[in-house]
């Protein structure tokens, strides 16, 4: 598993030859197509029409990991309120114009039937599929790709623009070529382009349906916008209502919204966070078939039981209410009392091939507005200091039970990009080589031994956090306080929901954080978000991040960071895999020797669990990063046995 060769894989020439290979098998002819019973009523009496017209001419027919299904059920999981929208992003809201396959070897054609790729990796055209359809029935065209276009060079609708579309010398620009044909084009090379589309963020493209959304854009309808503005509570003028009815498939808005169209398996029922329960029923207009031309996916539904805590996910596992899940569940505290309980929940394991770049990073945020505690984070003998400060095995032994070994962030062993060096450095656990380090920084003391900054005034870092993933974030910390302590720093630690963390940092208003950061295998390439400020999710230095994007945003890095982003324009560039890694392994060097992040604990693989009777479900599990599993494959072929298809 990892980054492919662009230039063997899918810088080609010949769309229709990648078009057949994406289909896996011999066509299946429109007469030979299958519905799930749960349409057969409403195609009877008319409301739907019959399969072969709600299908594209030409729908994907999509490769089968274990056997050919069977319709029917649901499938059962739970969710976590305030921020836990991922859950659904992964299990039903991957669907790009172009995919990984199962086994995360190769880049297909997905939404887009077939596509191609300039010599110079500045071109991609994408070629949609003729007679694709929104969930509503509405068809998606060219347009759609389009008004997501419009949206996103409109500097009041999307003032900062995701960096997988954004180059050197700016933003790409878009093109329709036919109503099925669009170009994406940049000014200098891009070789990670179509693995970044392929990747969680390049769905943006295909979640805009033009004739749904731009009812609430006042260029489109300037004439009946008030009045929807007036019906919409929370809306302030024309650009939150629209802000409100588009976001982001990653933000919690995009699941309370159960009226807008999507092209994913399963359409809401319910929003997020308006009940006990989230229920998601099969999309009849979804574009994919198996090698039999069944209509996917197999599932009727899927429901996420909203709950408070992961300690009642665990209880719903053991009583067999959960059909398939490792998010919240898969940490190793979790193993042994799951195992005890696999008879009684009649569920198994799974394995997920699962390796970030660290587990648990202290994120100092390097972007502070307080200025004299910027000074001192930005400072990197504080942040060496504080690494050596920290007895990462005990963190180990006592929260992790022993699973993971001591690391900085940093590219896993089993990577080819891995640097023992970068991985290493400065995680002795040492108290004394702490001190001398912070000594450098803040030697001044108070009467109970806390170190003062230059006002004189006990310096405090305050850590934010969440109970997410079963990451233990808050029994990590509590004994990271502790160390600190011992070497005179004041870590204060303040637990809330994910959502209203994350806005909080996102914003560069706090002074750290602690979460997990993707980079530990070959998906370093395309989520660099740990050894450099790319992306939305850059905890430790949002302003730069913003800067990065677009220089007239954000607050202006310093010269060491300039060169992380002028190096990896580097590796956009580079003409082929092996001149990439090469560049690749020039950014870690430089990202090692700025110890950007503190890296605790690099974890074993993770796991999941599935109910006895769920079939064609992967194992292991790829999972890495923004590669939102097992949404690109479960969201078309997974089932529960015992059923017959007509």
């Amino acid at each position: 598993m990892g980054f492919i060769d662009n230039s063997k894989r899918y810088l080609v020439s010949s769309a229709a030859a990648l078009g057949l290979a994406a289909m896996g098998a011999l066509p299946v002819l429109a007469a030979d197509y299958n519905q799930a019973p749960f349409f057969d009523d409403a195609v009877s009496s008319g409301a739907l029409p019959p399969v072969e017209e709600r299908l594209p001419s030409n729908p994907l027919v999509f490769e089968t990991l274990g056997s050919i299904g069977e319709y029917g059920g649901t499938m059962r999981r739970a969710i976590l309120g305030g921020g836990d929208q991922h859950n659904m992003v992964r299990t039903i809201g991957h669907e790009n114009l172009v995919r990984w396959t199962a086994d995360w070897t190769e880049i297909k054609p997905n939404i887009a039937e077939s596509f191609e790729v300039s010599e110079d990796a500045t071109t991609f055209t994408f070629k949609l599929r003729d007679g694709m359809k929104w969930s509503d029935g509405a068809p998606f065209t060219a347009d759609d790709v389009m008004f997501w276009y419009e949206v996103f060079s409109d500097e009041r609708l999307t003032p900062s623009k995701h960096p997988i579309y954004v180059g050197p010398e700016g933003a790409v620009e878009v093109t329709k070529i036919d109503d099925l044909t669009v170009e994406f084009k940049f000014a200098t090379p891009n070789g990670l382009f179509i693995p970044n589309m392929a990747y969680g963020f390049g769905y943006y493209p295909v979640n805009y349906p033009k004739h749904y959304l731009s009812q609430f854009h006042a260029d489109h309808n300037p004439d009946g916008i008030q009045a929807l503005i007036d019906a919409e509570p929370a809306a302030a003028d024309w650009i939150s209502l629209f802000n409100l009815k588009s976001g982001p498939m990653h933000t919690p808005s995009f699941w309370q919204n159960i009226d807008r169209p999507t092209l994913h398996p399963w359409k809401l029922k319910t929003a997020y966070g308006s009940s006990d329960r989230v229920v998601a029923e099969r999309n009849p207009y979804f574009w994919k078939v198996d090698g039999e031309g069944n209509q996917l996916p197999y599932f009727d539904r899927i429901t996420y039981d909203q709950v408070e805590d992961p300690e009642t996910i665990l209880l719903k596992a053991f009583n067999g209410e959960i059909d398939y899940m490792n998010r919240h569940l898969g940490r190793p505290a979790n193993r042994a009392v799951l195992t005890d309980n696999m008879e009684r929940g009649k569920y198994s394991f799974f394995d997920t091939n699962d390796l970030p770049s660290n587990g648990a990073i202290l994120m100092l945020n390097l972007n502070n507005p307080d200025e004299t505690k910027n000074a001192v984070v930005n400072n990197i003998d504080f942040r060496i200091g504080v690494s050596h400060a920290v007895n990462r095995q005990e963190i180990i032994d006592l929260i992790y039970f022993g699973s993971g070994r001591a690391a900085q962030t940093a590219p896993q062993p089993v990577s080819p990009l891995y640097n023992e060096e970068m991985a290493l450095q400065f995680t002795e656990y040492n108290p004394d080589l702490a001190n001398e380090y912070l000594d450098k920084v803040l030697p001044e003391k108070d009467g109970d031994g806390f170190r003062l900054d230059v006002n004189g005034d006990r310096f405090q870092l305050v850590f934010l956090t969440a109970d997410v993933f079963g990451a233990q974030f808050p029994d990590v910390l509590e004994l990271v306080a502790g160390y600190a302590a011992d070497v005179g720093l004041d870590f204060q630690i303040r637990v809330s929901d994910r959502a209203r963390l994350q806005e909080i940092a996102a914003s560069a208003e706090h002074d750290a954080y602690i979460w997990n950061c993707a980079g530990g295998q070959s998906d370093a390439y395309t989520s660099p978000e740990c050894y450099l400020p790319f992306g939305t999710a850059v905890y430790w230095a949002p302003e730069w991040a913003k800067w990065g994007v677009d220089p007239s945003t954000g607050i202006e890095p310093p010269a060491e960071i300039k060169a992380l982003f002028d190096q990896y324009n580097m590796v956009k560039a580079a003409p082929n895999a092996e001149s990439r890694k090469s560049e690749m392994e020039k950014l870690l060097e430089l990202a090692k020797a700025q110890l950007l992040t503190i890296g605790l604990v690099q974890s074993d693989p993770a796991f999941g669990v599935a109910r006895n009777n769920i079939r064609n479900h992967p194992d292991p599990l790829p999972i890495s990063g923004q590669l939102w599993y097992p949404a690109p494959y479960v969201s078309q072929m997974y089932y529960e046995g015992g059923k017959s298809l007509p």
